[in-house]
């Protein structure tokens, strides 16, 4: 009975490892500027941000660091108005 219940124990432990690692990965975010193309126009004027930014802004929030140490990228993803973007959306800007 004992080695039953150890049984059972060990398939439930690596039941929860898996599935844990599983929603881990689901959640891995792909740094890619280019998904940040609904801002564009709020970062560059004083246009406020769409839904689709303020979504597309959210999960690219692990990337901005390094958006903001690309040379090509940082005038867009630094500016005064990318931060009021930021700030409207709910994301709180990084300090890199």
């Amino acid at each position: 009975m004992k080695r039953v219940s150890f049984v059972a124990l060990c398939v439930v432990a690596l039941s929860v490892v898996l599935f844990s690692g599983e929603s881990r990965m689901a959640e891995a975010v792909t740094c890619n500027p280019t998904e940040l193309s609904p801002c564009l126009s709020a970062f560059t004027s004083s246009s406020p941000p769409s839904a689709a930014c303020c979504s597309k802004l959210k999960a690219q929030k692990p990337c901005l660091c390094g958006y903001i140490k690309n040379p090509s990228l940082k005038q867009y993803v630094n500016s005064p108005n990318a931060k009021n973007v930021a700030s409207t959306c709910g994301v709180t800007y990084p300090k890199c």
